[in-house]
């Protein structure tokens, strides 16, 4: 569950200035940790998928089990990718681009359109007036209660965790990533960045193909990137969807606030803060996007107010998942079993009275 510490203590004390100040020092890419990451990731992402390609090729199902630390690779390895689309990872930006571009080939997240639309995610998160571009659509409680029934059953079945977690990364590995955003349709880069993806991804599967047999190419590389997907899902989800969460109108909304509020301190095990890059600290990341995922640990150790954030536990997040609709009073994410019963109540006489 949530476990506020020093409530009584505010993140919003410290000046921009001093907020800044803090974190410069850690925002500074270390080309040597960088190298040592993409080593310990591509060569055991490489090395899994050739074990479960070549044993799914030979009928051997127990190969199959080699799926589990490819997909966590494939996180880990979106995790980079990430970090190069805010010029963190590495020192320049040439160099950040071209380990992006070449993650994105197995990853099969067009790196130029995907970062377009990240950088709005990072620019309106809990902007209620800007909801749509790069995060998961919440409805506020009354634009709920005033949808058609059809639209109601849509949107709750969009919110079904077990719906988003299935068809979603399906709709996304097939369909969303392989073509522009609706909003990025008419900007030529978005084009080239999904095709060339595409081309290459393409001209991977042929080559791999002449190895084995297309069908398990297909097979078994679509499986770890559904599974590294669904577990991408829950981690977008988790990570600014929990019930103190932050939501504003655009007239009162505030970066720095929608940062540290908005943004959950996911506390996961230890094994998977390093498959995961620590993204966790989801809080630092929105608060300092150009702080390197290596670096996110030392900033949050060394910086006490950074740790008096939102924690949210593993179980948390699964308690968690339930809530679907922001409630403008109460300021707070709540269920849909909620959201009706307080719709009920509000709709009683107020001078109601029990026979």
């Amino acid at each position: 569950m949530l476990r506020p510490e020093a409530a009584n203590i505010s993140l919003h004390d410290l000046s921009s200035r001093e907020w800044r100040k803090c974190l410069a020092g850690y925002a500074k890419p270390n080309t040597l940790r960088a190298s040592f990451q993409l080593l310990n990731t591509v060569l055991p992402f490489l090395g899994s998928m050739a074990v479960l390609l070549y044993g799914a090729g030979h009928a051997d199902w127990f190969a199959w089990l080699m799926a589990i630390p490819a997909t966590l690779f494939a996180v880990r390895l979106f995790v980079i990718q990430h970090d190069c689309g805010h010029v963190s990872f590495l020192r320049s930006r040439r160099c950040n681009e071209t380990v992006g571009r070449v993650i994105s080939l197995m990853t099969l997240v067009p790196f130029g359109s995907w970062r377009r639309a990240h950088a709005v995610h990072h620019a309106t998160t809990g902007n209620l007036d800007l909801r749509g571009t790069g995060d998961i659509t919440t409805l506020t409680v009354g634009e709920y209660l005033a949808q058609p029934a059809w639209r109601k059953l849509l949107y709750r079945l969009y919110r079904n965790p077990l719906v988003m977690l299935g068809a979603g990364p399906f709709y996304l590995l097939l369909i969303h990533n392989r073509m522009p955003a609706p909003s990025a349709r008419r900007d030529w880069r978005s084009w080239v960045s999904v095709l060339s993806t595409n081309l290459a991804a393409s001209g991977m599967i042929v080559g791999v193909s002449l190895i084995t047999a297309p069908f398990v190419v297909v097979l078994a590389w679509g499986a770890v990137l559904l599974l590294a997907t669904a577990v991408g899902l829950w981690l977008f989800r988790i990570q600014h969807q929990f019930e103190d969460a932050y939501w504003e109108r655009a007239q009162n909304w505030d970066f720095r606030a929608a940062a540290i509020e908005g943004s959950s301190f996911y506390d996961l095990p230890r094994l998977l803060r390093w498959f995961t890059g620590d993204i966790g600290l989801h809080h630092i990341h929105h608060l300092a996007s150009r702080i390197p995922n290596y670096r996110l640990r030392a900033c949050w150790e060394q910086n006490r107010e950074l740790q008096r954030a939102k924690r949210l536990s593993l179980w948390g997040s699964i308690k968690s998942a339930k809530l679907s609709l922001w409630d403008e009073e109460r300021r707070k994410l709540v269920s849909f079993r909620r959201a009706a019963a307080s719709s009920a109540r509000e709709r009683l006489p107020r001078n109601a009275s029990c026979p």
